[in-house]
C-alpha cells in the first residue's frame, strides 16, 4: 500500500514526472492552470457564386476551401481580386440593352415631331386672313358632290413700297381689282380647273350688301365679271359667279400681287418650260423659250402677260392655270415640307397675304393645294369656261347650254367631258 496521495503511482522524486530521477529543482515555481474561454465559432466570407455555379447547404460554394482555422487570410483569395479587406467580390458587366433604347429614342422622336406638327398647325391656322364672310350671299345654289374653291388673284399692292411696285411693274391704283379668277373642283374624279376670264360678260344679281346690309334688286344689267368685285368686294363676286354657273362655290381664296412674288422667292423658284419666247412692256415680261426657273417678279409677269398674245385674256389665263399647277407640284414636296428653312418661310409668306372665307380652314386650304398640283398629272383637267365665240361690248360670252352641262358634271362629281375655250 503507497503512502502517496491518491493519483500518484511514484515516488518523492516521481513528483514531476513518471521516471523522473531528478530532484525538484529550487528556482521552478508550479504554474497555475488558466482555462480559457473559447473563442466564438467564425463563419468563412460569404462568396457570392459566379455565372454557372451554386451554393452547397453551408453557403459555401462547391469545392472552396475556406481555410478555417488554417490561418489563411480571407478576401485575399485566388480570383478575388481584393486588397486590404476587400470582399473580393467582381461587378458583372452587363450588355446594353439595345432594343429598348431604340424603343425608348423612336417613342422620344414620335412626340416631339408630333409637338411641332401641332404647334406648326395651329400657328399657320391662326395666320389666315378671314375675312371673307359668305353667309351674306343669298339665294345660293343647293350643294353638290366634291368641294368647290373660288381662287382668285388681285391686284392688290397691300404692303408694298413704292420700290416694289417699280421692280414688279404693276403700277400704282388705289384698292384692288380681281386679276384673273379661276373654280377649282376637287372631287373622286380628279380636280378640274376652270378659268373665267375676267372680261366674261355676266349679270348682276340681286344681292345684300356686305357692309351696308342692304338688299340691292337685279335690274338685269351686264357687265365684265371683274366689275362684280370691284363694286361689293368677294361677297358679291361669288354671288354673280354662282347666279350665272348655277354651281356653289365652297370656299373663297385670295391671293395678292406682293404675296404672290414672296411665295415664289420662298421656295427658291419656279421651274418652267415655256415654248415660245415672248415680250411685253406692260407686265415688264422678257423670256426665252426653253425651261428656266422664274423668280417672284418674273412669275408675276408671266401671270399678268396678256398683249403679248393672240389670244390675250384666254391665253393669259391658260398661263395662269400651267404656272399654278408647276408652282403647287414644286412646293408640295419632301424638300421643302421637311426642311423648316423653306416650309416656314413659305407659309409665312403665303399666309401673310392670303384672304379666305370665314369658313376656311388650314386643313382644307391643303387640300386645295393638293389638288391644284394634281391638275396636271393623272385624271387633273384644266380649260376656260366654254365660250360662244360671240361678244357684246368686246365682253366674252359664255355657251350656256355646255356651261349648264359642265356644271351637272361638276355637281355629280363626275368625268369632265366637256370642252374648254
Amino acid at each position: 500500500m503507497s503512502d502517496w496521495p491518491e493519483g500518484r503511482n511514484g515516488g518523492p522524486d516521481e513528483r514531476y514526472g513518471r521516471g523522473s530521477a531528478s530532484p525538484r529543482p529550487e528556482s521552478a515555481r508550479a504554474m497555475p492552470h488558466v482555462r480559457r474561454r473559447p473563442a466564438p465559432p467564425q463563419s468563412p466570407p460569404r462568396i457570392p457564386p459566379q455565372q454557372g455555379q451554386g451554393y452547397d447547404g453551408y453557403g459555401e460554394a462547391p469545392g472552396y476551401d475556406s481555410g478555417y482555422n488554417t490561418g489563411q487570410v480571407y478576401g485575399g483569395g485566388q480570383g478575388g481580386g481584393g486588397r486590404g479587406g476587400d470582399s473580393g467580390y467582381v461587378q458583372p458587366r452587363y450588355a446594353p440593352d439595345w432594343g429598348r433604347r431604340i424603343k425608348v429614342g423612336a417613342l422620344t422622336l414620335v412626340v416631339v415631331l408630333l409637338a411641332v406638327s401641332i404647334g406648326t398647325y395651329f400657328w399657320a391656322d391662326g395666320k389666315l386672313k378671314r375675312e371673307v364672310d359668305l353667309s351674306k350671299v343669298i339665294d345660293r345654289p343647293g350643294e353638290g358632290d366634291g368641294t368647290n374653291y373660288l381662287i382668285v388673284g388681285s391686284d392688290s399692292r397691300e404692303g408694298m413700297t413704292a420700290e416694289d411696285k417699280k421692280k414688279l411693274h404693276t403700277g400704282s391704283a388705289e384698292g384692288k381689282r380681281t386679276d384673273s379668277m379661276m373654280i377649282l373642283h376637287d372631287g373622286s374624279n380628279g380636280p378640274t380647273m376652270i378659268s373665267l376670264p375676267r372680261d366674261s360678260n355676266v349679270e348682276i344679281p340681286s344681292f345684300v350688301g356686305s357692309e351696308s346690309g342692304k338688299k340691292f334688286e337685279a335690274t338685269g344689267r351686264t357687265t365684265k365679271l371683274n366689275a362684280a368685285y370691284a363694286e361689293d368686294g368677294p361677297e358679291l363676286l361669288v354671288r354673280t359667279v354662282e347666279f350665272n354657273t348655277g354651281l356653289r362655290i365652297d370656299h373663297y381664296v385670295e391671293i395678292g400681287f406682293g404675296g404672290f412674288a414672296n411665295i415664289v422667292d420662298a421656295i427658291g423658284g419656279v421651274e418652267m418650260d415655256i415654248p415660245k419666247a415672248f415680250k411685253d412692256k406692260k407686265s415688264g415680261a422678257d423670256f426665252q423659250a426653253g425651261k428656266q426657273t422664274l423668280n417672284g417678279e418674273q412669275s408675276l409677269a408671266f401671270v399678268r402677260t396678256r398683249y403679248a398674245f393672240a389670244g390675250s385674256d384666254l391665253d393669259r389665263t391658260k398661263n395662269q392655270q400651267k404656272f399654278l399647277a408647276a408652282l403647287a407640284s414644286q412646293t408640295a414636296t419632301p424638300s421643302t415640307i421637311l426642311n423648316p428653312f423653306k416650309l416656314y418661310p413659305t407659309m409665312g409668306a403665303g399666309l401673310d397675304t392670303v384672304v379666305v372665307d370665314k369658313d376656311m380652314s388650314l386643313w382644307s386650304l391643303g387640300n386645295m393645294f393638293f389638288a391644284m398640283k394634281g391638275v396636271t398629272g393623272g385624271e387633273g383637267t384644266s380649260m376656260n369656261i366654254p365660250l360662244s365665240g360671240q361678244s357684246v361690248n368686246g365682253n366674252l360670252v359664255w355657251d350656256k347650254d355646255k356651261v349648264k352641262q359642265l356644271v351637272e358634271q361638276l355637281k355629280n362629281d363626275e368625268k369632265v367631258t366637256v370642252k374648254g375655250s
